[in-house]
């Protein structure tokens, strides 16, 4: 080989370098949520959507995905997920974000699902979060609209179970946006604070046949937490139940209002993940509001309980499940 012919193949080689060391470069990313009746469906779709830009795992990217119980769970977990030193955290619920928040100062952090980042002191504003966290709130949680769709549903609505969680800093929202709607539509609320499966179980043992005509849950942490036992309680009890996404539907609760989070997943987080892994700060990324709520009714759920859904509801609802 003449010298020329060298110096060009051993450029090529120096240009080319940097590129397969980058193509082998594995992306780790921590992910967790609290709530071991499930797994969050925006899961499933922000692997959907990390798949198409790109990452793949096996290849070049790693998710370690944690399910806990409870907040104090998340706050271990936190802990272990930071020490190992990943590229980036994915907080689902604001549990697992204050959590992120206290244990991972350093790293980036996309947060789901989470109801008021600003409140809680996680980001300085939606415009400029200004530290290491970002993401994505649900403006689709809307406890008043939720209540009058339950109260267009079962006409015969008159007293309503209102369950929620006295340890969860969102509660009183709930519950306040909710007695106003009691009070405009002329309804009695029954309040009851729960904060495990024994104290669900307790309240639902102690009803009167016919003391309640629906259930509602006015606290977060209860949504994420109890979903499928609080629809197997209430079902035991021929009560309505209003769910907390379609995915309760799904699963026997007679609606729910609320935006699709597996669409959350695919479409607008892992949109942020791969901008943090290219290089953008989350500082610079405004926290976003993926509002897009759906009706959905489970027909199915509505006869087994005796109700007729108005035809205008049904018209209206994204989704109808038979």
């Amino acid at each position: 080989m003449d010298r020329r012919a060298f110096i060009g193949s051993l450029t090529g080689v120096l240009l080319t370098a940097p590129r397969l060391v980058e193509a082998q470069k594995v992306w780790r990313i921590g992910l967790f949520h609290v709530g071991l009746d499930h797994v969050p469906p925006s899961l499933d779709g922000l692997r959907d959507g990390l798949k198409a830009l790109g990452y793949e795992e096996g290849k070049n990217l790693q998710l370690d995905f944690r399910n806990v119980a409870d907040e104090a769970a998340a706050r271990v977990v936190a802990l272990e997920l930071a020490r190992g030193r990943p590229d980036l955290l994915v907080a689902f619920e604001n549990q697992t974000l204050r959590a992120a928040k206290a244990a991972a100062t350093n790293i980036p952090v996309v947060f789901l699902h989470v109801t008021d980042p600003v409140g809680a002191g996680v980001v300085e504003s939606l415009a400029h979060p200004g530290r290491n966290i970002t993401g994505f709130i649900a403006l689709g949680n809307a406890p008043a609209k939720e209540v009058e769709l339950f109260k267009q549903l079962v006409p015969g609505l008159h007293r309503l179970l209102v369950l929620s969680d006295p340890d969860d800093p969102g509660a009183p929202v709930y519950r306040r946006e909710v007695r106003q709607v009691g009070t405009a539509l002329k309804f009695q609320l029954v309040e009851r604070a729960v904060r495990s499966q024994t104290d669900l179980e307790r309240v639902f043992a102690s009803l009167s046949r016919g003391g309640v005509d629906g259930v509602f849950i006015a606290s977060l942490n209860l949504r994420v937490k109890f979903h499928a036992l609080i629809i197997r309680l209430a079902s035991e009890r021929h009560l309505p139940v209003a769910g907390h996404r379609k995915e309760w539907v799904e699963q026997g609760a007679l609606f729910s209002y609320a935006e699709n989070i597996r669409e959350v997943g695919r479409a607008a987080a892992a949109r942020y993940v791969d901008k943090i892994l290219r290089g953008a700060k989350p500082a610079d990324l405004p926290v976003e509001a993926y509002e897009h709520p759906e009706l959905v009714i489970n027909l199915k759920a509505a006869k087994a309980l005796g109700l007729t859904i108005p035809p205008s509801l049904l018209q209206r609802a994204d989704q109808v499940i038979e």
